[in-house]
Formats: C-alpha cells, sequence, structure tokens
C-alpha cells in the first residue's frame, strides 16, 4: 500500500476530529456541513479500499456496528461509588457539609477556610471511558458501582467524545467519568422529528440519554444526539505531572480534548458553595440542558485522601439537591400496587399533569403512615412532584380546596382486607409502615422474588436456578409455587431459552439434589419475613421438627433465643395463611426433606452474645464462610462497625472499616485470630 494513502488517512482522521470538537464541544463549527460530509466520504471511501487503515479511533467508527444480543460485565478497576445527597435545598446545606467536613479534619473556627470545587450534578447517565495508551478501548455504565455494562459500541456514537486523546503521550491508562447525557434543544428537535415520521417520542432528555446508551443496537444510539461533559477519573496509570487538586484535572482533562462544562468554581469556605448553589439555582431553567442540583468537592486530593470515605461514600463530596419541580393536580382514586416483597403500596390516580419534563398520571402514597399524615382522599387537589426528579409523589393536599362535604379517608386494611392479587389475607407488623400480602409462597406478585429466595444457595441451593430462568419458568406459567419446581420435566426445561438437553438434566439433577436439606434451610428458603439464616438455624434447633413449627402459637415462638413479638407475628401470620402451608405440603410430597429432632432450647455457642464484622479478603475463608463460623458459633455479624462491635475481622483490601475500628479502639483480628477465637470460647486469644 503506497504511504501516501497511510498519510492521507491520518490527514483526514486528525481533520475530522478537529471540525467534531468545534462543533459538538464547542458549538462553533468551522466548515459547512456539505464540506464536513465531503472529507467524511472521502475517509470512508479510502477505508473501504484499504480495511487495513482502518483504526479504533476513526470517525468512521462512530455510526455504530452490529447489534448486540446483551452488554458484556466490566468490573471497574476503581470502584464507581455514589455521592451523599444533601436534601437541605436551602444555603443551610451548603453550611453544614463545610461543617461536616471541617469536624472531620478536626478544625476549629480559627483555621483557613477549606478550597472547594463546585459544579453542576447533571441529569443523564454515568459512564467510564477507558483510554489505554491514548486510545478509547472501553466505555461502561455505572452499573452496581463495583460491575457496570460494556457499552463501548454505543459511546463510540457520541460524537463529543474523544476517540484518541489530544496528547503525544499520554498516560498508559487513564479512565475518565463522566455524564451522558441530551441537551433540552436537540431532545426537542429529535423528539420532533420522531413525531413527523409517526415514530414514537422520547419521554425526557434523561430517559432520553440513558435508552439510547442502553440501546442493544448501536445504530439507533447512533442517531440519538448526545452530549457528554467528565467530573472525575476511574483508574490511572503513568500519568507524568498529574494535577493535585480536583479542579486542575477538569482543567488537564479539558487540554487533552475531553469536554468539561464550563459551569464550575473553585472557592473557599461555605460562603463560596452558597454563591455558587445561588447563581444556579437562579439561571436553572436557562440551561442548555437539565440539572437536579450542584455538587461540592474538595478541591485538593491529599485532603480527599485524609477525609475518606464512610459506608461506601466519600466524605469529601456532596450533591446538593434543587428543589424538584412542583404543580397542582387532583386526586382521581387511591389503589395498589403489590410488590415483589408483598407489600402494598398505594398509588394516586392523579388528572394527568405535567411535572419535571413528563405528563404524570399517578405518583406514589409510600405507605399508610403517609396517607394519614398528609390526610389524603379522593377529590382532593395535592401538590405533585417528581422526587429526585424520577419518582412522582404527592407532597401535600391544598385542604381549602377539598371538596364539601369532606370524602372519607383512605385505609388499605379497610379497603384491601386481602390481597388483590391472590386474595390471601393482608396484614400489618406492629413495627412496619408497609401493609403486606401473607401468600408469600403463592402470590403472583411475589412468585419471582419468593422462587429466587427459596433456590438460592443458602437456602434450597438449587444450582442453575437463577433470574433469567425464573423469569420464563413464572411468565410462561410453568411455575406457580417453589412446589411447581419438583414437577419439571427434561422436555420442559430443554424448551426453554437458551437450555440445551445438557443444562436441562443438569438442572433437573441439581433439583433432585435438593430435596435432601435441612430444616434450618427449609425454613430459611419459606422466605418469612424477619426470619433470616441465624433465627432459621434457632427455630430448627429449638422445634427439631417443622410440624411442632407449625402448631407453635406466638408465646411459643418468643421461648426461642432472639426470637421477639415482631419476628414471632411474621412466622404466625405465614403459616396463618392456608395457600403457604398448602405449599409446604405439597414440597414434602415431592420428596423434600430434613433431618428431625426432638428439639430443645439452643446452647449458647462461644461467641454468644459477640458482635463482629467481616472487612477485606481472608486467606483461606470465604466471607459466607466465615459468617458460618461465626454465626455456629452463637456470634452476630453485623455489616458496619461502632461501639457495640466486638471484633473486626480483616483481611487483605481491608477498607473503611478497619479505619474506624482503628479510630473506635475495637480489637482487630486476621483470619488466624479469628479462628483462634472460635476455639477459645469467645475470649481473646
Amino acid at each position: 500500500m503506497p504511504a501516501g494513502f497511510l498519510a492521507r488517512a491520518a490527514a483526514l482522521r486528525q481533520e475530522i476530529e478537529r471540525h467534531n470538537y468545534a462543533y459538538y464541544v464547542l458549538d462553533a463549527p468551522t466548515i459547512p456541513d456539505a464540506e464536513y460530509d465531503r472529507l467524511f466520504r472521502e475517509l470512508q471511501a479510502l477505508e473501504a479500499e484499504h480495511p487495513e487503515l482502518v483504526t479504533p479511533d476513526s470517525p468512521t467508527q462512530r455510526v455504530g456496528g452490529k447489534a448486540l444480543d446483551a452488554f458484556p460485565k466490566v468490573r471497574h478497576a476503581v470502584a464507581m461509588l455514589s455521592i451523599r445527597t444533601e436534601t437541605d435545598t436551602e444555603a443551610s446545606g451548603a453550611t453544614a457539609f463545610d461543617a461536616r467536613v471541617r469536624k472531620e479534619l478536626g478544625l476549629s473556627e480559627s483555621d483557613p477556610a477549606l478550597e472547594y470545587a463546585a459544579e453542576l450534578k447533571f441529569d443523564g447517565l454515568a459512564i467510564n471511558l477507558r483510554y489505554e495508551n491514548g486510545v478509547l478501548v472501553q466505555a461502561a455504565t455505572r452499573g452496581d458501582g463495583e460491575t457496570g455494562e460494556d457499552v463501548t459500541q454505543n459511546i463510540r456514537t457520541v460524537h463529543a467524545i474523544p476517540l484518541r486523546l489530544n496528547v503525544k503521550s499520554p498516560p498508559a491508562v487513564l479512565e475518565v467519568r463522566g455524564e451522558v447525557f441530551m441537551r433540552r434543544d436537540a431532545f426537542e428537535r429529535y423528539n420532533a422529528g420522531q413525531r413527523a415520521a409517526g415514530k414514537p417520542a422520547l419521554v425526557n432528555p434523561r430517559n432520553g440519554a440513558a435508552g439510547s446508551i442502553r440501546q442493544l443496537d448501536p445504530a439507533i444510539a447512533a442517531q440519538r444526539p448526545l452530549s457528554f461533559y467528565a467530573y472525575g477519573l476511574g483508574e490511572v496509570q503513568g500519568w507524568a505531572h498529574a494535577p493535585a487538586t480536583h479542579s486542575g484535572t477538569l482543567d488537564a482533562l479539558e487540554k487533552l480534548g475531553v469536554p468539561v462544562c464550563d459551569e464550575r468554581i473553585t472557592g473557599h469556605g461555605a460562603a463560596a458553595l452558597i454563591a455558587f448553589h445561588d447563581d444556579i439555582a437562579a439561571r436553572r431553567d436557562r440551561l442548555p440542558f437539565d440539572i437536579d442540583g450542584v455538587v461540592y468537592k474538595v478541591n485538593r486530593y491529599d485532603v480527599q485522601r485524609e477525609l475518606g470515605f464512610v459506608t461506601r461514600e466519600p466524605r469529601w463530596a456532596v450533591a446538593h439537591k434543587f428543589p424538584a419541580q412542583e404543580q397542582l393536580t387532583t386526586v382521581l382514586g387511591i389503589e395498589v400496587q403489590v410488590g415483589r416483597t408483598g407489600a402494598l403500596t398505594p398509588v394516586a390516580r392523579l388528572s394527568p399533569v405535567f411535572v419535571g419534563g413528563v405528563t404524570v398520571t399517578n405518583a406514589t402514597l409510600h405507605n399508610q403512615d403517609e396517607i394519614d399524615r398528609k390526610d389524603v382522599r379522593v377529590g382532593d387537589t395535592v401538590i405533585v412532584r417528581r422526587a429526585g426528579d424520577v419518582i412522582p409523589e404527592v407532597v401535600a393536599v391544598v385542604a381549602e380546596r377539598r371538596p364539601r362535604p369532606s370524602p372519607p379517608r383512605f385505609d388499605i386494611l379497610h379497603s384491601y382486607p386481602v390481597c388483590p392479587v391472590c386474595g390471601s389475607h393482608v396484614a400489618r407488623l406492629d413495627d412496619e409502615a408497609a401493609v403486606r400480602c401473607t401468600g408469600g409462597l403463592y402470590c403472583a406478585a411475589q412468585r419471582k422474588q419468593a422462587l429466587l429466595h427459596f433456590a438460592g444457595r443458602r437456602a434450597i441451593d438449587i444450582e442453575g436456578l437463577g433470574e433469567k430462568l425464573v423469569d420464563q419458568l413464572v411468565d410462561r406459567g410453568l411455575v406457580h409455587s417453589p412446589a411447581d419446581v419438583y414437577g419439571l420435566d427434561l422436555d420442559t426445561l430443554a424448551g426453554l431459552e437458551r437450555m440445551a438437553g445438557k443444562s436441562a438434566a443438569n438442572l433437573l439433577a441439581a433439583i433432585e439434589a435438593s430435596k435432601a436439606t435441612t430444616l434450618a434451610r427449609f425454613i430459611f428458603a419459606l422466605g418469612i419475613r424477619n426470619v433470616g439464616e441465624a433465627t432459621a438455624r434457632d427455630l430448627a434447633l429449638y422445634f427439631g421438627s417443622l410440624d411442632s413449627l407449625l402448631a407453635a402459637g406466638e408465646a411459643d415462638l418468643m421461648a426461642v433465643s432472639d426470637v421477639g413479638p415482631i419476628v414471632a407475628q411474621s412466622i404466625v401470620q405465614f403459616f396463618g395463611e392456608p395457600h403457604n402451608v398448602e405449599v409446604v405440603k405439597r414440597l414434602r410430597a415431592a420428596g423434600v426433606h430434613w433431618p428431625e429432632t426432638a428439639g430443645g432450647k439452643r446452647v449458647a455457642g462461644r461467641l454468644a452474645g459477640k458482635t463482629l464484622v467481616l472487612t477485606g479478603t481472608l486467606p483461606t475463608l470465604t466471607r459466607d464462610a466465615a459468617k458460618e463460623r461465626i454465626e455456629a458459633a452463637g456470634g452476630k455479624v453485623a455489616g458496619s462497625v461502632s461501639k457495640k462491635t466486638d471484633y473486626v475481622v480483616a483481611g487483605e483490601e481491608a477498607g473503611s472499616k478497619l479505619a474506624k475500628a482503628q479510630e473506635l479502639g475495637v480489637p482487630i483480628l486476621d483470619e488466624t485470630g479469628l479462628l483462634a477465637l472460635l476455639d477459645s470460647g469467645g475470649e481473646s486469644p
């Protein structure tokens, strides 16, 4: 291939990307569209004639590729953690953040004001862009913070995102984190085109952005007008002269060709944060894109490291929310929705009203306590808002507009004495706000959740019966309760999607193997509210047989260690529902069995009364194995460290829990120390 072709292709790529940056980032086009199209077509023709010229960072790779069957999972090298939300929308929210940071750093009133960086909180989809040696190689969603989805093909279609960093000597690895969003004007233009073509319009800019990136067909994503702003970093390797501040990082990213929003400041103390908050709030509706608040960050990285994290949230940053948009409308009716856990959530049916970019016809009333507190009645005029700019909710009743005579109060238990889905009894525990259906093993609304819990590794343990299979079994009407699992045959399973004969046979073998279990596992697998593994084990040891447990009243149950009135009430209500008892009978008839004993009160274990916290990775014990050993010895495993914690067991890569234990003076054990403790009767070796 002549060297001239290689040089021309490189020159075209560079020129086209320069025009892309001017058009999509600077909003200042440098050439007419026709000239841009001519350059682009020339590059396309050159690459078509010489495929070896195609590079990952070529502008031609932005048009979308082959549609995917699913998004591969991506494990983040550095977790994409969320930041704390300050719901106090007044100036005092900024003051409170500054006060918390100063307190954590041990600063007095006489110490200088801290330097902060303040920026916008964009209303889009968080994305991690991974550049290796300056070239974009992967893009992933936040997911659960630890694992996201690989959306590289779709992200390549976002013209604002550079496919190659503008630097001669790039870092070996540079992960840029930011938000994909849709400008309001782009959103309106796109929807106008959709309506003109008789196609469905997007609901709002936020859903438009998130939905575009999560399209399995990148060609569809390429048609959506998306933008991007960076706001931070993930993993970094080999970045010479890396900035020492957050604001310095944003400035450096901008020089690399990565879009960074100009609406940001650095300043000292709460006064600077308040001024920024008030300025943006006043101009919020005039911004070209949607935001739902501003973000404050301690600017210096060394101070950020000193502050650290609490419950996986940084102490050095906060999202200061703006008040949600609100409108008046009328309550046309109140109904309930039955959730996956059996909770009956009251929903107000509303006269349609446009709030926060969408037409709202339903709004959550949360629970009976909220209905009573707000005194919401059918026919009321109410203030409705999109809480968190996502979930519509009724904020308050406009009492002076209530119809006369006053409509009756709404009571869930009175209006819905039985579940509208399955007809089981509805109950409310003394310590809960939620009203729940008691037909946990039978109710169609709870069916998938009940099956997944029942088949879980720490319950009945049916290996291979995961979420996708459960979805198919329930959606096709093949399984209505856990008992139906034991009636499945090879032909039925082999006929499911992604199930071949061997997979079906393996699942049948796992179902058969699960029939031999323990009473504790079976009790836990039933999914009785408030009955966890430890309580299930205590019940099995105390009663010895399932029949004894079924016959127990609340007083009998409360004789078991750690079973109080609420747990006892949950158990009695569960077994008081005939549907649940029938499913249990069918499970036993299908051959599910366990050893039974005469029962007897549980003998306190070596770690009775002790609370332990696990953090990091132990050399030989998995987290579950360590937890099982501790609970078997009568101890309790908690998720957070407090003054009531007796021991923290720390392994490799222990995080903030270890730091908290050191701060509080809680004894710290390694795996050897834990094993010695288990053998020593609960006293520190």
